[in-house]
């Protein structure tokens, strides 16, 4: 069931909350407010990058003496010079008066982020509300750290049992290896007894049956699979209508990937990692589905599958946070979204039959066949933009703008998608271009020009394409409010 992103604390699961925010790769501020004191998390296109509390315990100058980093005379002066100084956070502080280093400040601010955002998972009692929106950079560092590994560390202090119980499935529902890769190749760097206990888990056991099979406590054994649960490396198998629905919609109920695929660590190199991240990011509008996954024609669908999961694990978004390269998320982003849109058609017999004949097939279909084949291609790629799901949904567009490359408004939503995309405002004006030159006088097209533009800095380029939408329809709400965001 999905998290509603405002509510009460109280029997919400903080873990979807945080999971749903991340995957619609969401920018805002997520509150959490009690009567003692008011948490905020901040996130950056679906990343932690800070977190801040009114709670005193949760301040810089006591995070760092409870952790030994200063002394109390340390911290005494620090907070003295503070009370005298302007617009100086005590960090700053502690650094110019010799007591911490730069780098051990940056530790410290890291340690407190965690320390604020783990206190939040044991809260029972409270209000939270997401305010989606751009943040501000005077009250944000930015830190940049793993969903993943905030969600390990957060359930692992959770030690009410009623809790986890309640937050479970039921103890006589059997446990399987989940088949997401976007769950399973979290950067978590998980123990040895999470390890034994994953072991364990077969798709037939129940959580009593893993719990009873352990050489642990029932608690112990049933915490660890909570973590592992939480963190979504583990998952109650679907029911069986469900099952039904999956498998109509192209998912194989017997799809499975093993443990020791999960649990093997990447072997690349982080340099030569890099460039080929590079290199398939600048060309991943040119490369075929196939060559995306590195299959040809002959490849069965357990070929098709084992590709995808080395390729998915190789390129998750988690693997970036220590890189130099300040895109490198948005870049992986990219490649693991357009890999998992492939897999989905190619994973399929027939899909992948039908693919690699129209990649060779002469051009003899009828314009009936090519009409509706776009129009199925079209809805698939909404579906995946609704989903957040942007580079799927173009590959999905593409191949819609293909079929039928006089429909104006598959290009213009291929604009759209792009524009959703960080570093493909061109490719989002050239797709809307086209749309424009098939209808010249639609004003939507030129008010989504015209938010193109602003998004590049062009002023004049958008306020006169504003201009343009107003005369053909001066109803236009983008328009009229594009005009006056543009005026000099």
């Amino acid at each position: 069931m999905e998290a509603q992103l405002k509510g009460n604390i109280t029997g919400t699961s903080l873990v979807n909350i945080l999971v749903r925010i991340n995957r619609g790769r969401k920018t805002g501020t997520l509150f959490f407010i009690t009567p003692a004191c008011t948490k905020k998390i901040f996130f950056q296109a679906g990343d932690v990058v800070f977190a801040s509390s009114t709670f005193e315990d949760d301040r810089l100058g006591e995070m760092l003496l409870k952790a030994g980093k200063i002394t109390v005379e340390q911290y005494d002066k620090s907070v003295e010079v503070l009370k005298s100084s302007k617009g100086k956070r005590q960090g700053a502080i502690l650094v110019e008066l010799g007591y911490l280093t730069p780098k051990e400040l940056f530790w410290g601010v890291k340690f407190q982020v965690r320390e604020i955002i783990h206190s939040v998972f044991l809260a029972e009692d409270g209000q939270y509300e997401f305010v989606e929106g751009e943040l501000s950079m005077q009250e944000v560092i930015t830190l940049r750290m793993s969903i993943g590994n905030l969600i390990y560390e957060g359930v692992n202090k959770i030690v009410n049992w009623t809790r986890i119980r309640n937050e479970m499935p039921h103890t006589d529902s059997a446990l399987k290896l989940s088949i997401d890769p976007l769950r399973l190749f979290q950067d978590i760097e998980l123990t040895q007894q999470d390890k034994k206990i994953l072991s364990l888990v077969d798709g037939r056991r129940t959580i009593k049956e893993i719990i009873d099979s352990s050489w642990m406590g029932p608690f112990e054994a049933l915490k660890v699979l909570y973590v592992l649960w939480s963190i979504g490396i583990v998952e109650a198998p679907i029911a069986s209508g469900e099952e039904q629905a999956s498998e109509e919609s192209g998912a194989k109920a017997d799809e499975t990937i093993s443990l020791d695929e999960i649990l093997r660590p990447p072997s690349e190199e982080e340099e030569i990692l890099l460039k080929e991240v590079d290199d398939i990011y600048t060309n991943i509008g040119n490369m075929t589905l196939s060559e995306l996954l590195e299959a040809d024609e002959k490849a069965d669908s357990e070929t098709i599958r084992k590709n995808y999961y080395r390729l998915a694990k190789k390129f998750h978004p988690d693997r970036y946070f220590s890189s130099p390269d300040p895109l490198i998320k948005v870049k992986l982003t990219a490649i693991f979204d357009t890999l998992s849109g492939a897999y989905r058609t190619l994973k399929d017999d027939r899909q992948r039959a039908d693919y690699f004949a129209s990649l060779s097939a002469p051009k003899q279909e009828t314009d009936a066949n090519e009409a509706q084949r776009a129009a199925e291609q079209f809805k698939q790629g909404i579906a995946d933009f609704k989903a957040g799901d942007f580079w799927s949904a173009i590959e999905k567009f593409k191949w819609a703008v293909k079929m039928a490359p006089q429909n104006a408004n598959y290009l213009s939503c291929l604009s759209l998608a792009f524009s959703k995309v960080p570093g493909r405002v061109k490719d989002a004006e050239e797709a809307l271009l086209a749309a424009l030159k098939i209808e010249p006088y639609n004003a939507d097209f030129h008010s989504h020009l015209g938010l193109i533009y602003m998004k590049a800095g062009l002023r004049k380029r958008a306020n006169a394409e504003f201009l343009k939408a107003f005369r053909i329809d001066p109803e236009n709400e983008k328009a009229k409010k594009g005009l006056e965001q543009t005026r000099d």
